[in-house]
């Protein structure tokens, strides 16, 4: 297609305005992921760079190193210790000696475990006694699993202080040939309350990420690679869970005719989410930012009083003004019992209920998210229209721009510019918003070609509904779960970079500044 620049693309009318964006946008996709491999190729050589610079560095460090120092890769803290800084060393041996401790008598027997995930699962043993039989319990998969993981970060955390340990013997020594003042430990624990204290700040934040972040998306990605299930393989008290390799996903992602039920439930509720989340984003600022408008237009009176009562809206918990709701538009709800009164709706027809029609259930949903969401857009819209300078407003007026070029050359631009983040974290998050849509319909109306096995599958069901639904089912299938869950971080991640470089924040910075 030919290329436009400046004065050119200015004599385009604007159909081909439109046109040539749109085309560039989808030629431009190519080269969005050519970049995204080779930034990943450029991580990968940097980290390949990083570690070989810390391998040359300890061969460096150890041939030049005094027997301190060298004693120090086998005995962590040693060259501190006898150095003088007591405080260091002590922490340095301490926790060597906890991990050697952990590792001989726990970690090492859950890692040797985690190949099998377990030998030996429950079993029944006659008890002569009693004369009866009695379950025995012997390997828990699930316990396995963890404490592996477990192990496995702990083993990483103990190399990067055997490292560290390394570098402050190295850093002791040189100071020590020049003669200059070593840290006491007294100096050290000042001193994480004065120049050190954002690390003294930030170490219980890190931890708990790790711990309660981290640790369980690893776990969850390693479950979608096994046969983990609440019915049939809970790992101790029926049978031991094992490893099934890519199976689960090639369930999933069977596209063809015919595939299993998870492949087509998954097709079919991936696109609605993406559609809801559309919708659900977009009609949500797109009103928002029509209400405030109107709100702060001059002539209006009692503006604080509109706002007010949006606000008053926002301060009723959500799940509470959902469920009210819900059973406003239910099949016995006042607002059908009115239709119905008065002849505009037949005894059959449904919102929301089992019997309705599915894109009726769709459409009510969003409208009734729109509800819900406007207070918000409103009140993040005000601030931002407020700061607009009227200045801007004013010229435009001079120039003959009517109220809608001002809106789409002055007011638009300017609020996607500042709230570009917002509609992209939004976006991410309606296609995770579990309250309203489980709170209003469940997920129905139910959708027979989707369902099976993969459990009841409505037509408003979202992703996170149905891993839901599939979790807490009657066969508890945490396999297909964590499946579900690594397949809607992909999807997440995958937008969440190609909107993120579209955004004009992000690409025009220097505009608004």
């Amino acid at each position: 297609m030919e290329k436009y620049v400046g004065l050119e693309f200015l004599k385009l009318n604007r159909f081909q305005r439109f046109l040539y964006k749109f085309t560039h946008f989808f030629l431009g996709i190519p080269n969005w992921f050519k970049n995204l491999g080779l930034a990943i190729w450029h991580l990968i050589k940097k980290i390949g760079l990083a570690i070989k610079n810390e391998v040359l560095d300890l061969i460096d460090t150890f041939r030049k190193g005094d027997w301190k120092t060298r004693v120090s890769y086998v005995v962590m803290g040693f060259g501190n210790l006898f150095r003088g800084q007591i405080g260091r060393g002590i922490l340095f041996l301490a926790f060597e000696a906890l991990f050697l401790f952990y590792m001989i008598f726990w970690g090492g027997s859950w890692i040797g475990q985690m190949s099998t995930l377990g030998t030996q699962g429950p079993e029944e043993v006659y008890d002569t006694v009693y004369d009866t039989y009695t379950t025995i319990y012997h390997d828990n998969s699930f316990k396995i699993l963890l404490y592996s993981v477990l192990s496995l970060f702990f083993i990483i955390a103990f190399i990067y202080t055997w490292r560290l340990n390394i570098k402050q013997a190295k850093i002791a020594q040189q100071l020590a040939l020049e003669g200059k003042h070593l840290r006491t430990s007294k100096e050290d624990i000042r001193s994480f309350a004065d120049d050190q204290f954002h690390k003294t700040m930030l170490a219980l934040p890190t931890i708990g990420i790790l711990v309660f972040t981290v640790l369980p998306i690893i776990f969850m990605i390693l479950v979608s690679f096994t046969n983990y299930s609440g019915a049939n393989n809970n790992g101790y008290s029926n049978r031991l869970f094992t490893w099934v390799g890519w199976t689960n996903f090639q369930e999933i992602l069977t596209w063809q005719v015919g595939g299993t039920a998870y492949s087509a439930a998954f097709g079919e509720i991936l696109g609605w989410t993406l559609m809801w989340a559309f919708l659900a984003t977009f009609s949500n600022y797109f009103l928002g930012m029509l209400v405030a408008i109107m709100i702060n237009k001059k002539g209006i009176k009692l503006k604080k009083v509109w706002r007010t009562i949006l606000v008053l809206t926002i301060a009723i918990p959500q799940f509470i003004s959902l469920l009210y709701v819900s059973r406003m538009f239910a099949d016995n709800g006042i607002i059908l019992t009115w239709l119905r009164q008065l002849g505009l709706a037949s005894g059959s027809f449904s919102f929301i209920g089992t019997n309705a029609n599915p894109w009726v259930a769709r459409f009510t949903v969003v409208v009734i998210n729109i509800w819900i969401g406007i207070p918000y857009l409103m009140l993040i819209a005000t601030g931002i229209l407020m700061n607009i300078p009227v200045d801007l407003y004013e010229s435009a007026k001079i120039d003959g721009a009517n109220s809608w070029q001002q809106y789409t050359k002055i007011t638009l631009p300017y609020m996607l510019f500042i709230t570009g983040p917002y509609l992209l974290t939004s976006f991410i998050g309606n296609m995770n918003n579990f309250n309203v849509i489980f709170l209003l319909t469940g997920g129905r109306p139910d959708n027979p070609a989707a369902s099976g096995a993969s459990g009841t599958v409505g037509y408003t069901d979202l992703l996170i509904t149905w891993l839901y639904k599939i979790t807490m089912g009657a066969n508890s299938e945490y396999y297909m779960a964590s499946v579900i869950g690594v397949l809607v971080f992909v999807v997440v991640a995958v937008i969440s970079l190609v909107v993120y470089n579209l955004m004009p924040s992000n690409k025009n910075e220097e505009d608004f500044q």
